[in-house]
Order: C-alpha cells, then structure tokens, then sequence
C-alpha cells in the first residue's frame, strides 16, 4: 500500500524569509553618517557630537575614501593636550589626533562575526565596507539590538 502525503505541496520560499540567511552586518548598520575632513577643527567636531548624540564618526579625504576614525576618546586627547601646554582647541585639526589605522568589516559579514570582532578589539564602532567603499558604519548597540530581534529563532 502506497503511502500518502496530506502536507500538499510546498510553496517555494525566500531564503531572508524562513530565517536560513546569515544575518549581515548591512541588515543593521547605519547608512546615513555624519562624516568628518581630516582639515577640520577639532572644536567643530567636539560641537557636531553634542549636537547630534554621537560619540565618533569616519573621517574621509577629499576623494571621498577612509582615512579614519575620531571618536570621543579623541577628544579627550585635545583637550588634556590644551589644558597641559595652556592652549585653544579651536586651531587643532581632527588629523591629529584621529585613529588613523583603520579596522574595518565588510558589508556581508555575520553579525555573530561582527560581535567577535568587538569583543575581542574593544572598538564601539566599525566602518563597514563595499567594494572599498564605505557604505556604513555598525555599533556595539546595533549588534545588541540585532541580537534582541533574534532572541526569538534559532541561530
């Protein structure tokens, strides 16, 4: 006797959709920054933090590539510098005192890598690249809230 099947048939489906896809970086990143010029003052970008509740950002060339990162922690530099040698921070340039090797990830990659990567580098924030091209920028709390969106599935 012939075994039959009451399931009917499948519908073909989307791998996004039944949860199979790697969960990429570019899922969660942040496409719009706010991007610094090496030339610029250093007390500008002091300002451009306060204003817009970020605490680093890209700093890109006049042809529109990485170059590095300034953050907060940057800052703090300038300002311990000023206070030492009794100076403004108004004639510093973000050059100066930027992270200037750069760690970046690609777009495709994991979240589950991304979060390695912060852990293991203690970085808050990482450039996320395309092609050579920066296309975004991830957080520690976009792969939190990343995972907070999974805690549901399995991985």
């Amino acid at each position: 006797m012939a075994i039959k099947s009451f399931q009917g048939q499948r519908a073909k489906t989307d791998a996004k959709k039944t949860g199979d896809a790697p969960i990429l970086v570019s899922d969660y990143m942040t496409r719009k920054l706010i991007k610094f010029a090496p030339d610029q003052s250093i007390l500008a970008v002091m300002e451009s933090f306060a204003k817009n509740k970020i605490s680093g950002g890209p700093v890109i060339d006049d042809n529109g590539f990485l170059v590095g990162i300034i953050s907060e922690a940057d800052c703090m530099k300038t300002i311990s510098e000023s206070r030492y040698f009794n100076q403004p921070i108004l004639d510093k340039s973000v050059e100066r005192f930027m992270t200037k090797n750069v760690e970046t990830i690609p777009h495709d990659m994991s979240i589950f890598d991304a979060a390695g990567i912060f852990d293991r580098h203690n970085r808050r924030r990482l450039p996320v690249m395309k092609d050579g091209i920066l296309v975004g920028q991830i957080s520690r709390k976009d792969i939190v809230i990343a995972a907070l969106k999974l805690s549901g599935q399995n991985w």
